[in-house]
């Protein structure tokens, strides 16, 4: 049983139906956009009890102002199918997913709504790309062609450690088991560069 199994709630149930609109021909990390945005709602299902709605909400259409229709404003869709709170944590979240191309993106652990679903994404993204690393035979190698990736790793741990008191310890942990096999497939990498260097000098 997950927070989708059915019977399920009419909001969630429209919810599923405009993502797969919304999500239908789009990828995240080279899988369906869709299968995303379903894991990231049952990752919070997962270590949160009896989880808001409009937080399950809000994460299975957090990618829509990404992937949905231009001709009318996306956040005034959402308020009206979803309310004001879901659309507040779909803003705030893109507004986070923006600031990752800026230098020390900073980290914001106190809208709680926000951190769940936020920390799900990371959870679901990051499983994601150590899969497909470990399925490749040669994690560091993967790894060491993603420079964007690797100069993000040292924001992702200041994040888990900054959100750990206010996490499920287990949601904590998960985003920690993510986390640090990348952190360490990256480092042998890093390790194997500086020495190429040495022994070129």
């Amino acid at each position: 049983m997950t927070v989708l199994s059915p019977p399920r709630p009419a909001a969630i149930e429209r919810a599923l139906r405009d993502t797969r609109t919304w999500c239908a021909g789009h990828t995240i990390d080279d899988r369906p956009a869709l299968v995303h945005a379903l894991r990231v709602a049952v990752t919070i299902g997962q270590h949160v009890p009896a989880p808001a709605q409009d937080v399950i909400v809000a994460a299975l259409l957090h990618d829509a102002p990404e992937f949905a229709p231009t001709e009318s404003d996306i956040y005034q869709t959402l308020t009206a199918n979803y309310g004001s709170e879901v659309a507040r944590i779909i803003a705030t979240l893109q507004a986070e997913h923006r600031a990752l191309d800026e230098p020390d993106p900073p980290i914001r652990v106190d809208d709680q709504p926000v951190l769940l679903a936020s920390t799900a994404d990371k959870i679901v993204a990051l499983t994601s790309l150590l899969r497909r690393a470990q399925s490749t035979g040669n994690a560091s190698d993967f790894f060491d062609r993603r420079s964007a990736l690797r100069g993000l790793l040292p924001y992702f741990r200041a994040f888990q450690r900054a959100a750990h008191p206010r996490l499920p310890a287990s949601m904590s942990a998960h985003l920690d088991a993510a986390l640090t096999p990348i952190e360490r497939a990256t480092a042998c990498t890093q390790g194997a560069g500086a020495r190429e260097q040495r022994h070129a000098r």
